[in-house]
This record gives structure tokens, C-alpha cells and sequence, in this order.
């Protein structure tokens, strides 16, 4: 079964007092990164909560934002910034002033501005960071079911374009034996035109003729060919995280297709070479969706 790197997942978990709301979205990425956003109360549990996403993802970048809300011994107080309450009665008394207005300042007009406050966060207890995991368990579970039912839709498309790329070998390897057959004859043919008059060891021409319609054999290349689908195939089916794995048996598959296409003296073959890189590359494409 494979998975999409692209998801989303959505948490929560909580008590009257206590309680955590978990957002995880992933995209996709070469790279394995995970990103959090946490309130200060829970900064130094930044590891940790990591690590908990670590186990259970294995690819993408990982975009995490937990929020808490509570009311309980461990809630904290409030505290002023001086600085901004200053500065919000000196804008003020400058508007007072302006607009000649009468009217002292009253503490409403102060109490408006909530930037003046600040919540000064404590240490979350123990039973409530339980309650925070629980919330990121959920999202990232939630988040795993949308990348497994995306990996489903990748893995339909993939195994049929594996499918398509099949049906080709088939034809090239049919083709191909025709192909070099007439080869080999057109050759003889042209020979033949062009030392009508000389004495030759027929034997000894048909053998220089031969190996040179072997140059254009590509009967391994087929055979690496299906070994490398039965394999590709395989990977998909059973691996865990296949992605890199099937990103390098598509290289050497679109290889196998080149050097085909370079040795064939069939159009025919050529073009079915052609279509056999159209599907690999189409293929690369959702493979970079692969965790």
C-alpha cells in the first residue's frame, strides 16, 4: 500500500478545564522536514511532539499548528507591556488634542487595545500534554487516512500506465523479429547489388551479414525490460515506501527504452519506444507524490 506525501488532518482533545486543537498538513518534498507552530507554554516540548510526528510520517514537508485553550491551575495570569499601554495613551491625548475633545480619557478607551496585554504562559502539567498528543494522534491519523486513499488513486493510475508500457514490450518483441529478419534480407539484397560481379564465399557473406543485423537485436533489452516491470510492480504492491525505490526502476527502464529506440531499424519499434518514455515520464510525475 502506498501513501500520497499530500494531506491533511485535523484533532482534538480535552476536558472542561483543558483542551488541544491539532492541524497537520503535509506537501510534498525530496526531503523529510517537520515544522511546528506552538503556543509558549508548550516550547519546550518542541522535540518531543516531533519525534511523536517522526514515527508515524516518513516523507514530505509536515506543517503542524497546536492551540490550547485553558482554565485551571496551570492557565497562567496576564501581564502589561508598559511600552504599548504608553504608547496607546499618548495616541490618545495626540487625537484629543487634534479633535479638541473636552472629555477626559476614560480606562475603556485604554482597555480597547488588547495588544497592551499579554498572557504570561506556565508549563503545561503533565495530564494536560497528554491531552495534546492525543489531539496530534488524531491528526496525524487523520491526515495518514487522506494520504492512503490519495496513495490508492496514484497507485490505479501508476499501475496502469505499468500496464500500458507492458503491452508495448510485447509489441516491439514481436515486431523486432520481423524486423531484423528483413534486415538481414535487405542487406543481403544491397550486397549482393554491389559486388554482382566479384567471386564471394557465401557462406562468409551471410555471416558478416549476421552479425551485423545482431548490432541491431534488442532481445535483452526486452527481457530487462519486463524484469524491470515485474519488479516496479512488485515494489508497489509491497512496499512500505517504494517511492525512491520506483523513481530509480523508472530510470532504468526509460533506458532500456533509449537504447532500444537507438538500435532498432524498425520505425515501428521506434515509435512504441516512444510511447513506453511518454507513459515512464507521466509515471516519474506521480511517483513525486509517492512517500
Amino acid at each position: 500500500m502506498i501513501y500520497s506525501m499530500t494531506g491533511y488532518g485535523k484533532g482534538t482533545a480535552g476536558n472542561k478545564k483543558f483542551s488541544a486543537e491539532v492541524e497537520v498538513k503535509s506537501v510534498n518534498s525530496r526531503f523529510f522536514e517537520v515544522y511546528l507552530k506552538l503556543p509558549p507554554a508548550l516550547a519546550s516540548f518542541d522535540y518531543e511532539l516531533k519525534e511523536i510526528i517522526k514515527s508515524k510520517v516518513k516523507r514530505g514537508k509536515i506543517n503542524a499548528s497546536i492551540s490550547i485553550n485553558r482554565d485551571g491551575p496551570d492557565s497562567g495570569s496576564t501581564s502589561i507591556d508598559l511600552n504599548k499601554l504608553n504608547n496607546h495613551i499618548s495616541i490618545l491625548k495626540k487625537i484629543k488634542s487634534a479633535a479638541k475633545i473636552k472629555e477626559n480619557i476614560k480606562l475603556e478607551d485604554i482597555l480597547v487595545n488588547k495588544d497592551i496585554f499579554s498572557p504570561e504562559e506556565t508549563k503545561i502539567s503533565t495530564s494536560n500534554f497528554s491531552i495534546v498528543k492525543n489531539a496530534l494522534n488524531k491528526a496525524i491519523a487523520e491526515l495518514n487516512r487522506m494520504k492512503k486513499n490519495e496513495g490508492s488513486v496514484l497507485a490505479k493510475d501508476i499501475i496502469q500506465r505499468a500496464v500500458q508500457i507492458e503491452k508495448n514490450v510485447v509489441l516491439i518483441e514481436k515486431e523486432s523479429g520481423k524486423s531484423i529478419n528483413k534486415y538481414f534480407d535487405s542487406l543481403k539484397k544491397r550486397a549482393l547489388e554491389l559486388i554482382s560481379n566479384a567471386k564471394i564465399d557465401k557462406d562468409r557473406l551471410n555471416l558478416e551479414l549476421a552479425l551485423l543485423s545482431e548490432r541491431a537485436d534488442i532481445t535483452e533489452e526486452c527481457v530487462r525490460l519486463n524484469s524491470h516491470l515485474s519488479f516496479f510492480k512488485s515494489s508497489l504492491k509491497n512496499e512500505k515506501e517504494p517511492g525512491r525505490k520506483l523513481n530509480f526502476l523508472c530510470q532504468e527502464i526509460n533506458r532500456e527504452a533509449n537504447t532500444i529506440s537507438s538500435k532498432s531499424v524498425s520505425t515501428a519499434v521506434i515509435h512504441k519506444a516512444v510511447h513506453i518514455k511518454e507513459e515512464i515520464e507521466k509515471i516519474r510525475e506521480q511517483i513525486q507524490n509517492i512517500e
